[in-house]
């Protein structure tokens, strides 16, 4: 059966892209300050996910809502699953838009929203590649099952009680990273360094904020203190600091509180190098100064260790695998609050085959164990994952790729995290193409007009391929 899938795209345009738009306009953020027993993550994951859903059964999908955690919809019969899995979950927009990152908009060929290119713009596309063999009542040996998350962004515990109700499937992808495939995941854990102690002295750290994710680059952090120098000498400190730096700050002084701010770029987690992180900046100037006690240590730990050390190489954790590649650090939240017992900096490490979480605490409690009360991990870890060339799965999907764009696939490993890792036999696939700019958790998140349909018709042929 010849089915020229670019023309199939091509004629459902306007409908795709205003399908985009519909969750596009959902701020699908975690909240767990309004998360319920009705909706586990928030109002806006939930809200997105069942607008998903609306889409599908408007299509003719029978569609399932497993406790509001995660939709499914599938497609054809047979013993075999073919699983897509995507999400609705977004990373928080945080500042420096140019537009409302929930009220999508088309400029110079680009759709600009958070969740455009992470992950609402692929599952749209992939989904349309779905929607079009339906429409085509193309015959299937396999059945394929769509699988809506909403937790992929922080601690995927939407998958852990789906894994509960149903079963993995057979093999599939995820269309949630780049082609022409992601066929190797860096394992990912976040470990947490506490601070603890008395924090006095001519300098009185008050509180120290950054980050909104373990996984995403923090843009910006603000600091309060109080000390006995004169307000000028600190502006001249840090303009100094700002223009050795080539950052951006701000300082302002309120009831004898001096409060300093200063800003970077936010990036990816799983790409640390890409970003500015500003709270380690913030950090690596005032440790210049004579805090004490646990302030001092907190201070340190960012402005020291953590400052640009992408490889955990100051860390003592660095580790590399010629396949997988380096180790990454992404030092992500950081809570310091005068007289508080939460004080913590939390590093984010996607890490290659031959270390692990308890290798990388080992590390961390060589270099920084004197400057910290405890070190903690999270109760996620996702070890490292590759599903070989050979597979067919992976050969089918590279030759679909090269079939539509005349150019030779390769596999790769990545840091990030997909649901493709969640089988065996899993893969991410698409939609950023190679030298595409990658805006994933960044402000001005965007995804051109052109690579989504391309991605649409490289979709719908490789599920025809994989379950035909």
């Amino acid at each position: 059966m010849s089915i020229d899938f670019k023309k199939e795209v091509e004629s459902r345009k306007e409908a795709l892209i205003e399908d985009l738009f519909t969750l596009l306009r959902v701020k699908s953020e975690r909240e767990d300050e309004l998360a319920t027993k009705e909706a586990p993550f928030g109002p806006g994951p939930l809200a997105a996910m069942k607008k998903m859903l609306e889409l599908a059964q408007r299509d003719g999908f029978a569609t399932k809502n497993i406790d509001n955690y995660v939709g499914e919809f599938e497609y054809g019969t047979g013993d075999e699953t073919l699983g897509v899995y995507a999400h609705m979950d977004v990373v928080p927009a945080g500042n420096g838009w140019e537009s409302d990152p929930y009220n999508p908009e088309i400029r110079d060929g680009k759709i600009y929203a958070r969740g455009a290119s992470d992950d609402k713009g692929p599952t749209v596309a992939c989904y349309y590649g779905l929607k079009i063999l339906k429409e085509l009542g193309v015959p299937l040996s396999k059945k394929i099952k769509f699988i809506i998350g909403t937790d992929e962004e922080s601690g995927w515990a939407d998958m852990d009680y789906y894994f509960q109700h149903a079963k993995k499937a057979d093999f599939g992808f995820s269309p949630d990273a780049e082609f022409p495939i992601i066929n190797g995941e860096k394992g990912n854990i976040t470990e947490y360094l506490h601070f603890a102690g008395d924090n006095s002295g001519a300098f009185t750290l008050h509180s120290f904020k950054g980050g909104l994710r373990e996984n995403m680059v923090p843009e910006s952090a603000t600091a309060i203190f109080t000390t006995n120098l004169p307000f000028s000498d600190v502006q001249a400190d840090l303009s100094a600091f700002l223009e050795a730096h080539g950052v951006k700050g701000e300082l302002s002084e309120e009831e004898g509180k001096i409060s300093v701010t200063i800003i970077g770029k936010s990036a990816h987690g799983a790409n640390p190098q890409s970003g500015v992180n500003g709270a380690t900046y913030l950090a690596r100037f005032l440790v210049a100064y004579a805090f004490e006690g646990a302030a001092k240590n907190f201070l340190t730990a960012a402005g020291h260790f953590a400052f640009n050390d992408h490889y955990g190489e100051r860390l003592g954790v660095a580790s590399e695998d010629e396949k997988m590649g380096k180790l990454t650090m992404n030092a992500g939240v950081f809570f310091f609050e005068k007289d508080s017992d939460e004080n913590k900096i939390a590093l984010n490490f996607r890490y290659p085959k031959g270390t692990d979480a308890k290798e990388i605490m080992a590390g961390l409690t060589k270099t920084v164990g004197n400057l910290v009360s405890e070190i903690t991990l999270s109760e996620h870890e996702h070890t490292p994952h590759y599903v070989p060339m050979e597979d067919p799965l992976v050969s089918t999907l590279l030759e679909v790729y090269e079939d539509h764009t005349g150019e030779k696939g390769y596999e790769q490993v990545i840091g990030g995290g997909t649901f493709g890792r969640l089988m065996e036999r899993g893969v991410a696939f698409g939609a950023m193409f190679p030298g595409d700019v990658d805006t994933m958790h960044q402000a001005n998140e965007f995804i051109p007009v052109d690579v989504l349909l391309r991605a649409a018709a490289i979709y719908a042929d490789a599920l025809y391929r994989l379950a035909k």
